[in-house]
């Protein structure tokens, strides 16, 4: 609570914030969240709270896909919310692997209430979505990052590292849904 004293009448009240401090706040939490994470020396680890790694796992070959047809498999477990897709985008994507960058995966459940996503991509656009429970929409070029809808959560995408033609899942970035943490449901 901040208290200041009222101009005309001469006494004292309380606001709960005011604009200025508002402002100096919230700048505060986007450096916290933005630009602390590319200081040179932290190394990442301003972000290792949102990464859990998991065992690696064969999920597919690079030779095998095809630009815009997504690929469904489960990581990091075989549970009912661990379904995912691997896409080959054709273009530059956020977390891409592979010469061109452009293979990348998410868990396909929706980060609002666990919208079922498969079925839901958009090559035109890059997108997955609408929702069918709430009509989000998630921009998967900018790792999974919500572009409309209810959500307030990016889609969780998968963590990838290509050896040869493999391609392994080695863990997740961002809460899967219906998850309170990133370890085993």
């Amino acid at each position: 609570m901040i208290k200041r004293k009222d101009k005309q009448q001469g006494q004292a009240t309380t606001a709960c914030m005011t604009r200025r401090a508002f402002l100096f706040r919230s700048s505060a939490a986007v450096v916290g969240t933005v630009v602390l994470p590319h200081i040179p020396g932290l190394k990442g680890k301003a972000l290792a709270a949102e990464v859990a790694r998991y065992p690696r796992k064969l999920i597919g070959k690079l030779s095998q896909l095809q630009v815009g047809t997504p690929m469904d498999f489960t990581y990091p477990d075989e549970g009912m919310n661990s379904s995912s897709m691997l896409i080959k985008m054709g273009r530059l994507s956020g977390g891409g692997i592979g010469p061109d960058q452009d293979v990348i995966a998410f868990n396909s459940l929706c980060t609002h209430m666990g919208g079922p996503m498969l079925g839901t991509y958009r090559p035109d656009d890059g997108a997955l979505g609408p929702c069918p429970l709430h009509q989000t929409t998630f921009d998967l070029t900018r790792h999974g990052m919500v572009v409309g809808g209810h959500a307030t959560q990016s889609l969780p995408q998968v963590l990838l590292e290509l050896e040869g033609d493999d391609i392994y899942a080695v863990g997740m970035l961002g809460l899967i849904y219906g998850r309170y943490d990133n370890l085993k449901a």
